[in-house]
């Protein structure tokens, strides 16, 4: 169970400041993007300018080059490996898309709905090859181990996922072990390389990678959380697109242990069918079970384990921004 200790704030306490401290190697990074993209195929690259236009937080690359600096790495390597981590990222949004059929992603089309399934799927791949051909560069065999695993992790993730769509019998347990897969190894990879670069003892590499698995629920759980109380503008995705997916997440598997036989009923349904055609009443259902303030709580327990992971670190301006990181999973609006 995570701890709901409280640490102290931290000095870089809030994430502009954070993405200001990240800048210089962001910018490396980015740039770096941008020229390992190109491919003498066309429909690869505007693709890929698609994707890249779309921006996004970059929260994963940005937690690596954190966490490498915390950890007292002063190398270039880790510019690489979060282009690296990016790309695996993008690999899977892009595969994601195509399952989930979404149309809609931070504020933008998908790639598959201006130009297919195939193409998609197809792009994804080559990104993840790419992601590989970078990785091999680096000729760091660890390295190249804890991102096989976390790629093949992710890819389990994503069939676990496939199998609990429709199924209104999901429990916490099934849901916690498809984000584990889904989402929180890619960041617990970030973080624990950013020790293997340093060079740091066992038990602080551990501990980064406690803190990057703990961040990593605390941001799904708040992901999930924002389908039902953020707006489409804000988001950048469709309202109600699990509900619409069938997918079982933590709101709605607490809304149905807490509610009344008849909503509760109601709510299996909606997973079952997969429609919208009562979302707001799903929502209400929802929010009136207390779902939501739980689902919050999970979150902020487990953004509260990673800070404390963060303590066997010395203090540094990126173990500050580390911390501001795990508030900002949880506090976010989108």
């Amino acid at each position: 169970m995570p701890s709901a200790a409280a640490a102290p704030s931290p000095a870089i306490s809030d994430y502009t400041a954070v993405q200001e401290l990240a800048r210089p190697d962001m910018q490396a990074v980015d740039n770096l993007i941008r020229s390992r993209l190109s491919s003498d195929v066309v429909l690869i690259n505007q693709i890929s300018a698609h994707i890249v236009g779309g921006g996004g937080k970059r929260l994963r690359p940005m937690l690596h080059l954190l966490a490498a600096r915390a950890a007292g790495y002063r190398g270039d390597e880790h510019v690489q490996l979060a282009a690296v981590i990016e790309f695996i990222h993008t690999a899977t949004l892009l595969h994601d898309d195509v399952v989930d059929e979404s149309d809609l992603r931070r504020g933008r089309k998908t790639a598959n709905a201006m130009w297919g399934n195939a193409a998609s799927v197809l792009v994804g791949d080559f990104l993840y090859s790419r992601s590989f051909q970078l990785m091999v560069e680096l000729q760091r065999l660890r390295v190249m181990q804890i991102l096989a695993d976390t790629t093949n992790a992710i890819a389990e993730g994503e069939v676990l996922q496939l199998l609990n769509i429709g199924n209104p019998d999901t429990d916490e347990a099934a849901y916690l072990r498809v984000i584990e897969r889904k989402t929180a190894v890619l960041f617990a990879a970030a973080t624990r390389l950013g020790a293997v670069l340093a060079g740091l003892p066992q038990e602080q590499e551990d501990a980064l990678y406690r803190f990057g698995l703990d961040l990593g629920y605390a941001f799904q759980i708040a992901d999930d959380l924002l389908d039902y109380v953020s707006d489409s503008g804000t988001l950048g995705k469709n309202i109600g697109d699990d509900i619409a997916e069938g997918k079982p997440t933590l709101p709605l598997i607490y809304a149905i242990a807490r509610s009344a036989p008849e909503q509760a009923q109601s709510l299996r349904r909606a997973i079952e069918s997969g429609g919208l055609d009562s979302l707001d009443n799903i929502i209400g259902a929802i929010r009136d079970s207390g779902a939501l303030e739980l689902t919050r709580s999970r979150a902020q327990g487990y953004a509260n384990s990673a800070r404390s992971s963060l303590l066997v670190l010395p203090p540094s301006p990126a173990r500050d921004a580390l911390e501001t990181l795990a508030h900002y999973a949880v506090d976010r609006t989108y």
